[in-house]
């Protein structure tokens, strides 16, 4: 298994964690329907984790990018999602490069 995948992986099952507890949060804060809280909640989250273990084909390292999109879009219901979207955005890409750069030939990953 690859440093990336391993790397960018672990930054989508905490992401998962960030919108259950997110959309408990929504579901305080928000005026908009609590089922539709719920089902972009879980579909976010499980999302999240099939994503995370289907990182073996190149196509799913795009579509956790567009999950990360959306995560931080999801500032707009709850504006504290906006620093912590950013923050995981941030991770996903620190994760992406960092191991890519590690598995390219040894060089220092950090200087």
């Amino acid at each position: 298994m690859s440093l990336r995948r391993i790397l960018c992986a672990s930054v989508l099952i905490a992401e998962a964690f960030v919108i259950v507890f997110g959309s408990l949060a929504a579901l305080a804060l928000a005026q908009a329907p609590r089922a539709a809280v719920v089902a972009v909640g879980l579909a976010g989250a499980v999302g999240c984790l099939i994503v995370a273990g289907l990182l073996r084909y190149r196509w799913a390292y795009a579509v956790g990018s567009l999950l990360q999109v959306g995560l931080v879009s999801s500032g707009v219901v709850v504006p504290a999602m906006f620093v912590l979207g950013g923050l995981f955005a941030a991770l996903w890409v620190s994760a992406f490069v960092l191991a890519h750069r590690a598995e390219r030939g040894g060089r220092t990953v950090m200087r």
